[in-house]
C-alpha cells in the first residue's frame, strides 16, 4: 500500500488535480454485495441482469462512489483529510471489467474553516459514470 498524499493547506492550489485508475473485477462487485447487503439482481445475477436495458450485469453506484474516499483520504488532499460532505449524480452505467479513472480537482479552499471543496468524478474510456462535489476538512 503507498503512503497517503501529505499536502499542508499552503500547497494546495486551486486548480490543483489528483486520479488514480482502477478496473472493476466481478469479485469486488461480489465482495460490495456482501458488505453492503446489496443484492441487487442488476449486480449479481447474469441471466436477471441480460434481460434489463442494460444488457448484462451493472456495478453497484455506490461501490464507484466509496472510490471517492480513496481519492480523498490517500491522493487529494491526502493524509490530512477529513471527509465533510459528498453529493453524488450516478449518470452512466458501469460494467464489470471497465476501467474507470477516479479524478479530483481543488475548486476552492476556505482560509476560515479549512475547508476544501473538491470536484469529484469517476469516468470510463467515454464518459462520465459519476460526479459530484466533496467537502473536506483539513487537519493541522
Amino acid at each position: 500500500m503507498n503512503d497517503p498524499a501529505n499536502y499542508s493547506f499552503d500547497e494546495l492550489k486551486i486548480g490543483l488535480c489528483e486520479s488514480f485508475e482502477l478496473q472493476i473485477t466481478e469479485s469486488m462487485v461480489n465482495d460490495f454485495a456482501k458488505i453492503s447487503g446489496d443484492f441487487n439482481p442488476l449486480h449479481v445475477n447474469s441471466k436477471y441482469a441480460e434481460s434489463t436495458k442494460f444488457g448484462k450485469k451493472i456495478c453497484h453506484g455506490m461501490l464507484l462512489a466509496s472510490l471517492f474516499s480513496r481519492l480523498i483520504g490517500m491522493h487529494i488532499p491526502g493524509k490530512k483529510s477529513l471527509y465533510f460532505s459528498q453529493t453524488l449524480n450516478f449518470l452512466e452505467p458501469c460494467y464489470i471489467d471497465d476501467t474507470v479513472i477516479v479524478k479530483g480537482e481543488l475548486l476552492d479552499k476556505s482560509m476560515a474553516t479549512k475547508i476544501l471543496t473538491i470536484k469529484t468524478s469517476i469516468l470510463n474510456s467515454e464518459k462520465c459514470l459519476v460526479d459530484g462535489i466533496a467537502q473536506v476538512i483539513l487537519l493541522k
